[in-house]
């Protein structure tokens, strides 16, 4: 399965994650250091901003589902990308916190809007290439993600190169590829729209007693909350190792080149050889692996000191590469086609809560040294895999899981 023999709009979806990723991330992993270094900002009032911003753009998800529903995927897009546009532009322009602040949320509200409505459709494009094809669903979604990485690689390297010219540059930048996205949807984005019915109240209603799709956002929860730590524990075991945090950027950069070399022979093998079910309980077992290993590899002084870095970087990106395509491509089993975007907002900032609450006690271990605080994140993972819903009795196959 390769992009090229896909049918027009996924390849359109699959392209605009790819472009969404170098706008963002041409512009995010500087922020921290603008606001602290050129605006002068308290360091806990940047965390504040950082927060804010994802809390605005994780926790809202579920509003961009809903109006995806609603409204189908182009408006929702098209809002998305124009308040992008707007947010980069007024980031770098602005100057009081307050400027700040409104930015920062303005660019976390635009991608509330047209993740959800990108992501539901991808799902649903690929459940139906599946239907028509036989290629199996993760096999599509894993192109996605592999899309997704490759922005998040080449991002930073525009971000970097931008940067010379001042911090305002590269949000321009960031704003010009979100121009170019907002002018590609608006030419080749179908008008017609996948809403069917005016049921919010009700979808909620059905989420709340939809177990399995429950399990499925604590599970995907755990593996957020683990991932995260790339931004937590991984910075501080590398100051720890090596004084610096000089080789942060490349264990970042290899996270990010392994999907995008492996994600698609995985994703084949996967669907090939596993079920959904069995794709996320590996997965997981994988982060949950490379915890351990890095507990178990702190003594260890090769590599100068990054092994255990290394060992939780590769492990962890492994098991990404199987949960992340088999999480989503389980939606389609889980919820009604019209309801898609709602269920696809809700699994985001469900897992997002989750995060926000795991957060803070797992910083906290990690102000202790020792192999605990990895044995804790082992546990996450584990639990996450408990989480994993079962199929009725019957049910299931390589690439399937019914609801």
């Amino acid at each position: 399965m390769t992009f090229a023999r896909l049918p027009a709009l996924p390849r359109l979806l699959i392209a605009t994650q790819f472009a969404f990723n170098i706008g963002f991330f041409a512009v995010l992993p500087y922020l921290s250091a603008h606001l602290t270094g050129s605006l002068a900002l308290a360091g806990w009032l940047a965390g504040l901003i950082l927060g804010l911003r994802t809390f605005s753009q994780q926790g809202l998800f579920v509003i961009g589902g809903a109006l995806t529903d609603r409204f189908g995927p182009r408006p929702v897009v098209l809002a998305g990308c124009a308040l992008r546009v707007a947010g980069f532009a007024w980031l770098g322009f602005a100057e009081s916190t307050w400027a700040v602040v409104a930015a920062v949320l303005l660019i976390g509200f635009a991608a509330a809007l047209f993740s959800p409505a990108v992501e539901s459709e991808i799902v649903r494009q690929a459940a139906a290439h599946e239907r028509a094809t036989g290629v199996a669903r993760a096999q599509v979604l894993g192109l996605f993600n592999a899309a997704g990485q490759a922005g998040a690689l080449i991002g930073p390297v525009l971000g970097t190169a931008l940067l010379g010219l001042g911090f305002r540059a590269a949000c321009l930048a960031g704003a010009a590829v979100f121009v170019l996205v907002l002018l590609g949807q608006l030419a080749l984005m179908p008008s017609g729209s996948t809403a069917a019915r005016r049921d919010g109240a009700r979808g909620v209603v059905d989420i709340a007693r939809n177990r399995r799709f429950l399990g499925l956002c604590g599970a995907y929860g755990s593996y957020l909350l683990l991932y995260n730590q790339l931004y937590l524990a991984l910075p501080a075991q590398v100051e720890r190792a090596t004084g610096t945090q000089g080789a942060l950027g490349w264990l970042f950069a290899l996270s990010s080149a392994l999907v995008v070399a492996g994600q698609l022979p995985l994703s084949g093998w996967a669907a090939r050889r596993l079920s959904l079910r069995r794709s996320l309980l590996i997965g997981l077992g994988l982060m949950a692996a490379g915890a351990v290993a890095a507990g178990l590899l702190l003594p260890v002084r090769a590599a100068g000191g990054l092994l255990p870095s290394l060992a939780f970087v590769v492990l962890l990106t492994a098991g990404q590469m199987l949960v992340v395509p088999a999480a989503r491509a389980w939606l389609p089993d889980l919820a009604e086609d019209h309801r898609l975007g709602l269920y696809t907002g809700a699994m985001f900032s469900l897992s997002g809560l989750l995060v926000l609450a795991g957060g803070a006690p797992l910083g906290a271990l990690f102000d202790a040294e020792g192999p605990l605080p990895w044995f804790a994140l082992a546990a996450v993972a584990l639990a996450g895999a408990l989480c994993v819903p079962k199929p009725p009795r019957g049910a299931g196959g390589p690439t399937r899981a019914a609801p």
